[in-house]
């Protein structure tokens, strides 16, 4: 099973080369990655163009103009430039553990997403947390021990613990979630009517369960560690919870604007 990562970014290049850092060191390499950029400036660009010369897989970069928050349609562009059978969304700011790829494929179940879980680093530690702090079980502790990491439980990779059924929309995050190529062409991807920060990634999740998905997860294990950054505004929330209220009353799955437009 091939597998596509789509990495979503914006104006965080250092942290975008540590995410890209923490995907050269996984026990199963992707088969490719892609930066969905929403709108960054040439800094990002460049560094995403000096470490294709040396990344350990095939990377690309996709962007458009800054219109303001639109990850849901820089999303679908890399989603239709991807090629793999199993697509991995994770964030610019989010470094994979490095069993991170290797357990989304093991996780991975016909007639479901996978929602993967994350560490989050707060801000002190996030200013040097890097990919080697994420395979390295003493650099954890430490820091688990003085305070820098939220949600550390998850930190104890356990493969033998079951896989379970989460349904809601209570922690949904596409942040970190795995889904294969087939169902997300089915529901057309997400919603680019969503514009702002907030909810897309939850409409589009309660479109996959109108299309009769389940939503799997796993608490220890395709674990990564979030890096503390200022929120984002939320101008656009309550026009966003709109739309993600009408999904959640309708029977419908399919997006009209999504990765295909209708006329």
């Amino acid at each position: 099973m091939n597998v596509s990562i789509i990495v979503t970014t914006y104006n965080r290049p250092t942290a975008l080369v540590k995410v890209l850092n923490g995907l050269a060191h996984q026990t199963r390499a992707a088969d490719e990655v892609i930066v969905a950029d929403d709108g960054s400036d040439q800094e990002t660009a460049t560094a995403i163009k000096e470490l294709s010369t040396i990344a350990t897989y095939p990377l690309s970069h996709i962007w458009h103009e800054d219109r303001g928050f639109r990850a849901a349609k820089i999303r679908n562009d890399a989603i239709r430039r991807s090629t793999g059978d199993y697509l991995v969304l994770l964030d610019g700011d989010c470094i994979p553990n490095h069993h991170f790829v290797a357990d989304h494929v093991r996780l991975a179940r016909k007639g479901s997403f996978f929602q993967g879980k994350r560490v989050l680093v707060e801000k002190t530690a996030a200013r040097t947390f890097d990919w080697p702090h994420a395979n390295s079980p003493r650099r954890l502790l430490r820091l688990m021990l003085s305070g820098g990491l939220e949600n550390a439980h998850h930190l104890l990779r356990c493969p033998l613990y079951p896989l379970l059924s989460s349904p809601g929309l209570s922690g949904t995050r596409s942040c970190n979630m795995g889904i294969f190529r087939s169902d997300l062409f089915a529901v057309n991807g997400f919603n680019e009517d969503f514009v702002g920060w907030g909810r897309e990634d939850s409409e589009l999740v309660a479109r996959l369960y109108n299309y009769g998905l389940k939503r799997n997860v796993h608490p220890f294990m395709a674990i990564c560690f979030h890096l503390w950054h200022a929120e984002n505004s939320r101008d656009q929330l309550a026009h966003n919870d709109e739309i993600l209220r009408k999904a959640r009353l309708s029977n419908d799955y399919y997006a009209p604007q999504g990765l295909a437009k209708r006329s």
